[in-house]
């Protein structure tokens, strides 16, 4: 089975800057990913990190790393760290390791929509 690298896109607006994961997050992945983003919101110091889940295939315990890694470099950059669109699996990982206490997971605005029709 060939696995896809993670990657990501970036998108900024207002002093938020929205990152787009797609692909796998592994123990591979993670090192890639973790130092590409950090060096981002070391430049750009954003009042507010999204990072949108919706994309990732798959992610092991390097991606809840990664993710509270990017929520303590936010803390210490005075901003703060908001997951988008994790799938079920992902958010039932957080709630087992008590993160969604910690960092607030929210849909997408397309999902909420659909979640109140």
């Amino acid at each position: 089975m060939m696995k896809r690298n993670c990657g990501f896109d970036v998108a900024r607006e207002d002093g938020v800057i929205v990152l787009t994961l797609h692909g796998e997050i592994d123990h591979h992945s993670a090192v890639q990913i973790r130092t590409a983003i950090d060096e981002l919101l070391y430049e750009e110091h954003p009042k507010k990190t999204v990072l949108d889940l919706s994309k990732i295939e798959f992610m092991d315990s390097s991606g809840l790393g990664l993710i509270m890694g990017r929520y303590s470099l936010m803390q210490k950059l005075g901003g703060e760290l908001t997951l988008r669109n994790p799938h079920e699996r992902i958010v039932q990982i957080f709630t087992m390791a008590g993160l969604q206490r910690m960092v607030t997971i929210e849909d997408s605005e397309e999902k909420a929509k659909e979640k109140k029709v």
